[in-house]
């Protein structure tokens, strides 16, 4: 990062003296789309950007960068960008001065490069994945080019380390534990633009944990896109597990979330550790994609559909208050009626608290993009709503229990409705709403819930 601070230091004073001739601020617009890797990318832009002496604004027409951070998982977040990224053009004719920059996963596909390369030619600046921490020096090319700048790396580089961060929430902090996945779902396009599996140190970890405790964050979650194989790939024994322990000693931090899981990754050690650590929450997001295991072979997902009911149980068994959420695919290549109804079956027999449900999309460069018995929209569309009505019934019959209980809610903010809610969730992840005032904002309170909804619970603060 050496190298990068030079940069930073550049632009910085470059920003410093446009600042005392128009007695303002340079100002940024940051937009983000995908998961909450791709968030926490966004964060680490901020923090290199506020560096610079840049502002954030909410209002791309006054601003002087535009970044948008995107995501290639599903084919509609890709026509978004394409769609915002076509404006732009008028916003570079008006100011010339302006940097329009496009960067995260859809830039690690060829196509997508070649793409905007030719399209939307009013696109200063092109990176990729692997090389975000290289933002400055990009920038910086950027500013004074007449061309397009594009700098996507193939394969993934090291781990760059103290990397500037600006994270909005005083509350909450994401905490990367590992980068890439080695699994290869064939549907899913990961590996292809995140690279293969690579784990920060456990030092690195707990250090940037110790930190955000003393800045007053009360819960980290620890992500990854399988953190379940961390530290396979330093090959001394070091594992999420034993992370997890470790993070659990680190005093100012009072609850410990974790993201993603892969079932086949998912270990006895994990089960327990999650049981014996009290600053754990009792939430695991454990996605199952399909309920056929004829479907899930084809998925590349490497376990059954016993073999998955079997793991909950287990999880059930060992940690009996634990809230169990999942991701579901339907309408995959070749998925019949009967492959679907063991979907259904899955949920009736683990009955998830929430599921994220998604029509198969799509994605070029993948297995399953060229797998023949593509399913009908109209097949996918009945099936995935005969999904939805089976999990909302259950979400709701899980969150009736909750009616009278009193629940331990770390309060995250204001609802955007109401300014007298606030809102906040159970150490299971549940969304819970009460009256309140803003100074209970980052407290533990405790309160007793009157109104059970599907998606959400209310109820009143109690001493």
């Amino acid at each position: 990062m050496a190298r990068q601070q030079q940069f930073i230091d550049e632009i910085k004073e470059l920003n410093y003296q446009r600042e005392i001739m128009t007695a303002k601020k340079k100002l940024y617009y940051l937009a983000t789309f995908g998961c909450q890797m791709n968030e926490h990318d966004s964060e680490k832009l901020a923090g290199m950007l506020a560096e610079m002496g840049y502002a954030e604004t909410d209002n791309m027409n006054g601003s002087d960068l535009i970044i948008y951070n995107t995501c290639c998982v599903r084919e509609n977040a890709e026509l978004k960008v394409y769609g915002h990224l076509g404006p732009l053009k008028h916003l570079k004719k008006e100011n010339p001065d302006l940097v329009i920059a496009v960067c995260g996963c859809m830039m690690q596909q060829p196509e997508v490069v070649e793409h905007i390369k030719k399209t939307y030619r009013h696109v200063d600046l092109i990176f990729g994945t692997h090389n975000l921490y290289k933002f400055p020096e990009l920038l910086y090319n950027a500013m004074g080019s007449q061309s397009t700048v594009i700098d996507v790396w193939d394969c993934e580089g090291q781990i760059a380390e103290n990397v500037a961060i600006v994270r909005k929430d005083g509350v909450k902090a994401w905490v990367t534990v590992m980068y890439g996945c080695n699994n290869f779902c064939s549907y899913c396009i990961v590996p292809y633009v995140r690279g293969r599996e690579r784990s920060r140190t456990m030092d690195n970890i707990l250090e940037e944990v110790r930190m955000l405790g003393c800045q007053g964050f009360k819960e980290i979650t620890l992500l990854g896109q399988n953190v379940n194989s961390y530290g396979k790939d330093i090959g001394d024994g070091t594992s999420f597990a034993g992370l997890i322990r470790e993070v659990n000693k680190v005093p100012e931090i009072e609850r410990i979330r974790f993201t993603t899981s892969h079932p086949k990754d998912l270990s006895d050690e994990l089960i327990y550790a999650i049981r014996d650590c009290e600053k754990v929450c009792e939430h695991l997001h454990l996605p199952f994609q399909a309920g056929s295991t004829r479907i899930l072979k084809m998925m590349n997902r490497k376990y059954t559909k016993e073999d998955y009911i079997n793991l909950a149980s287990k999880i059930k068994e060992n940690i009996p208050d634990i809230t169990l959420t999942t991701d579901i695919i339907v309408g995959f290549p070749g998925e019949t009626e009967e492959d679907f109804l063991d979907t259904l079956d899955i949920l009736e027999k683990v009955r998830f608290d929430n599921a994220f449900t998604f029509l198969y999309s799509k994605r070029t460069g993948t297995p399953a993009a060229k797998m023949e018995q593509q399913v009908p929209e109209e097949v996918k569309k009945d099936r995935f709503q005969r999904l939805l009505a089976t999990q909302n019934r259950i979400s709701k019959e899980l969150n009736d229990m909750f009616l009278g209980k009193v629940v331990e809610v770390l309060v995250e903010g204001v609802s955007k409705t109401n300014d007298e809610i606030l809102t906040g969730r159970t150490r299971g992840n549940k969304v819970v709403n009460f009256k309140g005032d803003s100074t209970l904002i980052g407290q533990l309170v405790n309160v007793k819930i009157d109104t059970v909804k599907t998606w959400s619970l209310e109820g009143n603060v109690v001493k």
